[in-house]
């Protein structure tokens, strides 16, 4: 029976691989040394998106290193990060050591430090006894195998720890990103650890651009083996070549989360109205799965678009007049929800600069931010009502006929002071 298929974080990945699956170990062969880290960021990020544990096993990188190259992807809890550097080859440096003193720690992550890293037998213990604790399937990251061969003085041992951690690895339902430096390792090695994985992929600098190429994909078809397809990295997204054409045509999972996202709905809402899980929409969102036409209508209706929206064509002309009662009410993240009635009065499918929106605020009810997190320009008119508004630490008081521009401030309250609801009409400008 075939694995469940999950997203690596990247669109162009996803489809250029045929999906990962769970139970799979992928080797990153990186000819750089730095070219798997934006890989591993993204499948990182992606596992906390799914509240999916993550481990992360580092013999390379001291604790306090790691968690600065991981930013904000390191104050998770579903993160743990197992220390085989510190007493392996940090050397049990006091320099490294500062770091686990109960004054210098005051982390809100979870480092669990390996005592005997040098000893395959300890690590492998570590890993299964961390694992023991979590629930689901757990996701990987080992950095590095060279790491390891440096540790352990000699292919045979990483050899034999890999090819004795791998089924188990399968078995158990994780994921498993294996880095390795390509040129640091014999191809004897190579071969034997290309046979145990389900996926191995080889990332190299050609002609000055980085490249991508899937060697192994067990039980899929990939779009190619072998075949190199540069990649660009801009410190966020990673775009394969050719994905930004492919993007703008075909990609119907992003169309649809741009939609459900204006409208405040989570995947969760989405899912119950149209009778799926929430895991179909988000395969739906990343292009691993295409609904069915009868779902696609749903997901419409509930989206309150025409399903034509889903495939827009830019060279259609733009609709200028929308009658009367054609507003879709929308969510408002973090906001009381027996304070605030919003309504979108633009389509929100239509692709252009400014959204118009009608913005009711129950009597007497106070909100604790501002209506949208947004960093472009936004007006509003009281239409009827009175209203405070908080900004800077300076209070306003508003009256119907005032109109309010924000450039750059974001209010921090909003406040009905009155008896009556008020109600503003609010333009965003993109």
């Amino acid at each position: 029976m075939r694995k469940k298929r999950v997203s690596s974080g990247i669109v162009g990945l996803d489809q250029l691989l045929s999906g990962l699956y769970i139970g799979d170990n992928v080797i990153w062969y990186d000819d750089a040394g730095s070219l798997a880290s934006a890989f591993c960021m993204k499948f990182i990020k992606e596992s906390q998106k799914q509240k999916k544990p993550i481990i992360y096993v580092t013999f390379d990188r001291s604790p306090k290193n790691l968690i600065e190259k991981l930013g904000s992807l390191a104050e998770n809890q579903q993160l743990t990060i197992l220390d085989c550097f510190t007493n392996g080859k940090g050397d049990k440096a006091e320099v490294f050591n500062k770091f686990y003193e109960k004054d210098g720690a005051q982390w809100p992550y979870q480092v669990i430090k390996v005592t005997e890293p040098w000893k395959p037998e300890a690590v492998a213990d570590a890993i299964y006894g961390l694992h023991k604790t979590l629930t689901g399937d757990v996701r990987f990251v080992i950095e590095s195998l060279t790491g390891m061969q440096d540790l352990w003085e000699g292919e045979e041992h990483i050899l034999r720890f890999y090819s004795r951690s791998c089924p188990k690895l399968y078995e158990l339902d994780t994921i498993a990103y294996w880095i390795i430096e390509k040129g640091a390792h014999s191809n004897k090695l190579k071969a034997h650890i290309n046979q145990i994985a389900q996926v191995a992929i080889d990332l190299s600098i050609k002609r000055g651009k980085s490249a991508i190429k899937i060697l192994k994909a067990e039980k899929r078809t990939p779009k190619a083996l072998s075949e190199p397809f540069y990649y660009a990295y801009d410190g966020e997204e990673i775009l394969l070549e050719g994905d930004g054409k492919a993007k703008a045509q075909h990609d119907l999972g992003s169309r649809i989360k741009k939609i459900r996202k204006k409208q405040g709905m989570s995947q969760k809402e989405l899912s119950k109205s149209i009778g799926v899980t929430p895991s179909n929409i988000s395969q739906i969102e990343s292009n691993l799965i295409y609904p069915s036409l009868p779902a696609l209508y749903k997901i419409a209706e509930n989206l309150s678009v025409e399903v034509g929206s889903f495939f827009q064509d830019k060279t259609l002309p733009v609709k200028t007049v929308f009658p009367k009662g054609n507003g879709v009410k929308i969510s408002m993240a973090d906001m009381p929800k027996d304070s605030i009635y919003a309504q979108q009065l633009t389509p929100p499918d239509l692709d252009g600069k400014a959204e118009l929106y009608l913005i009711q605020i129950l009597p007497e009810k106070k909100l604790p931010a501002h209506f949208f997190v947004h960093k472009g320009e936004e007006t509003g008119y009281v239409l009827s009502g009175s209203l405070k508004m908080v900004s800077q630490n300076e209070t306003y008081n508003l009256e119907a006929g005032d109109t309010i521009y924000l450039k750059t401030v974001i209010p921090s309250q909003w406040v009905n002071t009155g008896p009556e609801m008020v109600k503003l009409l609010w333009l965003k400008v993109k």
